[in-house]
C-alpha cells in the first residue's frame, strides 16, 4: 500500500509543478471554459480533503484545496435520474416533475438546460458519460456539438474499445474526455459535462463494485472503520413497515456488507472506483496545461448523491440520513485571486445550485424557472444563505423505497415517510450520526411543531 500511495503523491507532486511543455494561451479570457464533473454515488466523506484520511484523492484534494471547497453540500433528491434532471435544470423534481427512470425531458424544459443555454451563447458543449435522464433512445445526443454518451441508461463498467480490447468505464471516460479537448479545446469557450459510473454498484452483477484491474491492490493493508450506526440495533429501531427484506436499502445491505469481510472489501472496492476518477481528473488536468487552457477553465465536482456504507443496516441511498443525502462539492476558478482562492464554505448548497452557478460564470441569465442559486455570487458576499432546504424522494414507494420528505438544517433534521405518516426528528448538534429518533419525545415538542410548518410552507414553494 505505502508503494500506492507514494506513486499517488508522486503524481500530485509533478502536476503541482507543471511539465516542461510548450503551450498556447487561449485566446478569449472574456468567457471562461466550464468542465462539470459529477460522480455516481460518491459521499460527502469520500475525499481525503473531507477528513477521510484512508482514500486516497490527491488531484482532486488539491483542486478543491486551491479553489472554494462547500462542506456542506446536499442533494434535493438523492437518487441519480431525479438528481441529475435537477443539475442540467437547477429545479427541484416537484418542479421539474422527473420522478422516474424512463421519464425524459420534453424538448421544451430541455432548452432550459444549462448547456442549450450555453449553446445559444456561442459555447461549444459536450458531454461525456452517463447521461441518466430518462429513456436512453431519447438522450438528446443530436444536441450537443460532442456527444460520448452512453446509449444505456446505466452503463456497463466493463467494455470494448474500437479494437475489441478491454475498457473499463472510467477509462473510457477518460479518453473521451482527451478526445472532445484535442477537437474543441482551441476552438472558443466550451462547457463539458462530464457523468462517471464511479462508484456506482453495477446493478444485477454479483460483484457489485467492478474496479478497474490495476486498482485491485489499493488499500489491500488498510482496516476500514465499521460505523457506529452498523450496529444492527439501529437497524431494529425502525417502524415495522421500514424494517422488511422487501426494503431495497436492506436487500441491497445483503449483497455489501452482510458480513464483515464483505464489509471491508466493499468499501474498499468504492475506494477504488473512487481513486481511478482522482487519476482520471489528474490526467485531464495535465491535458488542460499542455493545451494551454489551464488558466481558463473552471471546474465543478460534486457527487449526484450519497451512498450508505453499512449505516443504519442500509445500502443504497433514497431516505433521509446524511449518508444519502450530502455529497461533496467544489469550485476550482484558477482566475481567482485573493481570500476566495483556497477557501472553505460552511453554506448549505444544493444540486439544484449548480446550473445557475455555471450561468453565471458564462456570464449568462439565469432562468426565473431556475430554483437554485448561483454560488459565484454567494461566496463574493452577496445572494441569500439557507438556514435550510426541503427534501423530497417519492419514487417506487413502499415496501420497496417508501416515501420521505422532510425538512434539512445544520442544526436539526424533520423527516416524514408519507405514506405512513411516521415522522423523524434528529438533533444534529447532539446527535451528527441521526442515532436518536426524537419526534415523539415531549421535550421537543415544540421543534417539532415548527418544523412541521415549515416542512409544509417549502413543500409548496418548491412547486
Amino acid at each position: 500500500m505505502k508503494t500506492v500511495i507514494f506513486f499517488s503523491y508522486l503524481s500530485l507532486c509533478l502536476v503541482s509543478l507543471g511539465c516542461k511543455t510548450e503551450k498556447q494561451p487561449q485566446e478569449d479570457l472574456g468567457k471562461p471554459n466550464i468542465i462539470f464533473l459529477l460522480t455516481d454515488d460518491q459521499r460527502w466523506d469520500a475525499l481525503g480533503i473531507m477528513g477521510n484520511n484512508i482514500i486516497q484523492t490527491p488531484n482532486l484534494d488539491r483542486l478543491a484545496g486551491e479553489g472554494v471547497l462547500f462542506k456542506n453540500a446536499y442533494v434535493t433528491t438523492s437518487i441519480c435520474a431525479v438528481s441529475r434532471a435537477s443539475f442540467f435544470s437547477g429545479q427541484y423534481m416537484s418542479r421539474h416533475g422527473i420522478e422516474d427512470f424512463q421519464t425524459s425531458f420534453s424538448e421544451e424544459a430541455f432548452e432550459q438546460t444549462y448547456p442549450m443555454i450555453l449553446k445559444k451563447a456561442g459555447y461549444n458543449i459536450g458531454f461525456v458519460g452517463k447521461f441518466g435522464v430518462g429513456n436512453p433512445k431519447e438522450q438528446p445526443a443530436g444536441k450537443f456539438d460532442f456527444w460520448a454518451g452512453s446509449d444505456k441508461g446505466q452503463p456497463d463498467y466493463e467494455m470494448t474499445d474500437g479494437d475489441g480490447n478491454y475498457i473499463h468505464h472510467t477509462d473510457k471516460v477518460g479518453k473521451d474526455v482527451e478526445r472532445f479537448l484535442e477537437d474543441w479545446g482551441d476552438k472558443g469557450p466550451f462547457n463539458l459535462s462530464v457523468s462517471f459510473k464511479a462508484p456506482h454498484v453495477q446493478d444485477n452483477d454479483p460483484r457489485q463494485f467492478i474496479i478497474n484491474p490495476r486498482y485491485k491492490d489499493y488499500y489491500k493493508e488498510d482496516s476500514i472503520p465499521v460505523p457506529l450506526t452498523a450496529d444492527p440495533k439501529y437497524w431494529e429501531s425502525f417502524p415495522d413497515f421500514f424494517r422488511t427484506d422487501d426494503n431495497i436499502g436492506k436487500e441491497r445491505w445483503y449483497l455489501r456488507f452482510k458480513t464483515p469481510k464483505m464489509y471491508q472489501e466493499s468499501v474498499k472496492n468504492y475506494y477504488r472506483l473512487i481513486t481511478d476518477v482522482d487519476d482520471m481528473v489528474g490526467r485531464m488536468m495535465d491535458q488542460l496545461e499542455a493545451q494551454g487552457l489551464a488558466d481558463n477553465t473552471v471546474i465543478i465536482f460534486m457527487g449526484d448523491n450519497g451512498f450508505y456504507l453499512g449505516e443504519h443496516g442500509l445500502a443504497g441511498k433514497w431516505y433521509g440520513h446524511e449518508e444519502s443525502i450530502r455529497v461533496p462539492l467544489f469550485i476550482y476558478d484558477p482566475r481567482t485571486e485573493g481570500n476566495r482562492k483556497g477557501s472553505v464554505s460552511e453554506e448549505i448548497v444544493l444540486n439544484i445550485d449548480v446550473a445557475p452557478t455555471i450561468l453565471r460564470l458564462a456570464g449568462q441569465n439565469i432562468p426565473e424557472s431556475m430554483q437554485g442559486q448561483d454560488l459565484i455570487t454567494l461566496i463574493n458576499g452577496g445572494g441569500t444563505s439557507r438556514g435550510d432546504f426541503f427534501y423530497e424522494h417519492t419514487f417506487m414507494g413502499s415496501p420497496k423505497i417508501p416515501k420521505i420528505e422532510g425538512v434539512v438544517s445544520l442544526e436539526e433534521k424533520y423527516m416524514i415517510f408519507t405514506e405512513h405518516g411516521y415522522e423523524q426528528y434528529f438533533d444534529l448538534k447532539k446527535d451528527p450520526k441521526e442515532t436518536v429518533n426524537l419526534a415523539e419525545d415531549i421535550s421537543y415538542g415544540e421543534k417539532v411543531n415548527v418544523l412541521r410548518e415549515r416542512y409544509q410552507l417549502l413543500k409548496w414553494q418548491v412547486r
